[in-house]
C-alpha cells in the first residue's frame, strides 16, 4: 500500500491529536512534527519521526505529500497557512467563519501558484457541519437553518483570549440555550438572534498585576469571537484552572426546519449532532481523512484552495468504490 507522507505543524493539543489520527489509518505515515520550539525540548515518543524547526521546512518539499497545520486561527494560521501553502500541500483547521471567504482567497491564490492543494476550515465546524448545513438546505429549500455549539470547550476561542495581553491561561465554553433548541424541534421556525441561541463562559487565570477589568472589556468586546454573545468572565487561579477545566468536550447540533408538499403543510426538521469528549482529537481526525483526499486531489492535477463543499465523499477513505458500495450504501 503507497501512504500519503504527512508532516504536523504545530504540536500542541491538535497536533498530538493528529499523531494519533495517523496511527489509526494504514495508508498515512507520519514523516515529521515541525515546531517553533527548540527541536531538544520536544518529544514526540514516535521512533521514526522527526522533529524539526519550522525554519527547515523547505528541506522536506520533496519527502511530504502533505503538512497539516495544527496553530490557532487568531494568529497562527492567517500567517503559516500562505507560507506553507507555497511549499506543500496543506490541510488546516481555520475557523474565524467571519474572514473565511478573505482567507480562502489568499491560500488560493498562494497555493495556485506553486502548483500545491490546500483545503482550508476543515473540521466540525466548519466543516462537517458546513456540509449538513448545505445539505439539508438543498433537500428542504423551504425553511430555516440553525447551528448550535456546545456545551464544550472551544479552541480557537481559547486560543483568543489568550492572546490579550495579561492573561496566563484561559478556556472558554460555548453554551448552548436549550429553550431555543426545543423551538426549533417543535417546528416553531423561530427567527433566533445570536444571543438567542448561546452564551459564552470563559474562565480566566491572569498574570500578576494585570488589569482585569480591561481583560474582561477586551473578551467581550473582541469582534467575531464575543462581541455579539452574551459573554460571562470568570478570573481563576492556575491551580482551579488545571484541575476543573482540562478536559476538552464539545459537540454541537446543526438542524434545518422546513415545509413541504403542495400546500407547504408538512413540517420536515432535519438534525445532524456530535457530542465529542476530546474536540482536539475529533478534529484531528477530520483532519487526517482531508489529508488523503488532498493528496489524491493534487496527483490529478486539481491546485488552488478546497472547501469541503469542493471534496468527493469518497476521497476522504482509504475503502474502494465497490467497497463503499457493498459495505456502506
Amino acid at each position: 500500500m503507497k501512504k500519503t507522507k504527512v508532516g504536523i505543524v504545530g504540536y500542541g493539543n491538535l497536533g498530538k491529536g493528529v499523531q494519533a489520527a495517523v496511527k489509526q489509518n494504514p495508508d498515512i505515515e507520519l514523516v515529521g512534527v515541525f515546531t517553533r520550539r527548540p527541536v531538544d525540548t520536544v518529544n514526540v515518543n514516535e521512533e521514526g519521526v522527526e522533529v524539526v524547526n519550522v525554519d527547515d521546512t523547505e528541506d522536506y518539499i520533496d519527502k511530504i505529500d502533505v503538512m497539516l497545520l495544527c496553530g490557532g486561527s487568531a494568529t497562527d494560521l492567517p500567517v503559516q497557512g500562505p507560507k506553507f501553502a507555497a511549499m506543500f500541500n496543506t490541510v488546516d483547521s481555520y475557523d474565524n467563519h467571519d474572514e473565511i471567504p478573505e482567507y480562502y482567497s489568499e491560500m488560493n491564490e498562494v497555493a495556485e501558484e506553486n502548483g500545491n492543494t490546500s483545503a482550508i476550515s476543515i473540521g466540525w465546524d466548519p466543516g462537517l457541519f458546513s456540509m449538513n448545513r448545505m445539505l439539508a438546505e438543498a433537500v428542504l429549500p423551504e425553511g430555516n437553518a440553525y447551528t448550535f455549539w456546545g456545551h464544550g470547550v472551544s479552541q480557537g476561542h481559547s486560543d483568543a483570549i489568550r492572546r490579550i495581553d495579561g492573561v496566563k491561561d484561559a478556556v472558554q465554553y460555548t453554551v448552548p440555550k436549550e429553550d431555543a433548541i426545543e423551538r426549533v424541534r417543535q417546528g416553531e421556525n423561530p427567527e433566533l438572534a445570536t444571543k438567542k441561541k448561546h452564551t459564552r463562559e470563559c474562565y480566566v487565570v491572569a498574570e500578576e498585576g494585570a488589569d482585569k477589568e480591561q481583560i474582561k472589556e477586551e473578551i467581550k468586546t473582541m469582534p467575531s469571537y464575543f462581541a455579539d454573545y452574551e459573554t460571562t468572565v470568570n478570573f481563576v487561579t492556575q491551580e482551579e484552572l488545571d484541575t476543573e477545566h482540562s478536559a476538552m468536550p464539545h459537540g454541537g447540533f446543526v438542524m434545518r426546519s422546513g415545509q413541504t408538499g403542495e400546500n407547504k403543510d408538512s413540517n420536515q426538521i432535519i438534525e445532524f449532532s456530535l457530542n465529542l469528549d476530546s474536540n482536539p482529537e475529533f478534529t484531528a481526525s477530520v483532519l487526517v481523512a482531508y489529508a488523503r483526499a488532498i493528496h489524491q486531489l493534487n496527483q490529478e492535477g486539481q491546485t488552488g484552495a478546497k472547501t469541503v463543499f469542493d471534496v468527493p465523499l469518497s476521497y476522504l477513505t482509504h475503502k474502494s468504490s465497490a467497497e463503499l458500495r457493498k459495505e456502506l450504501l
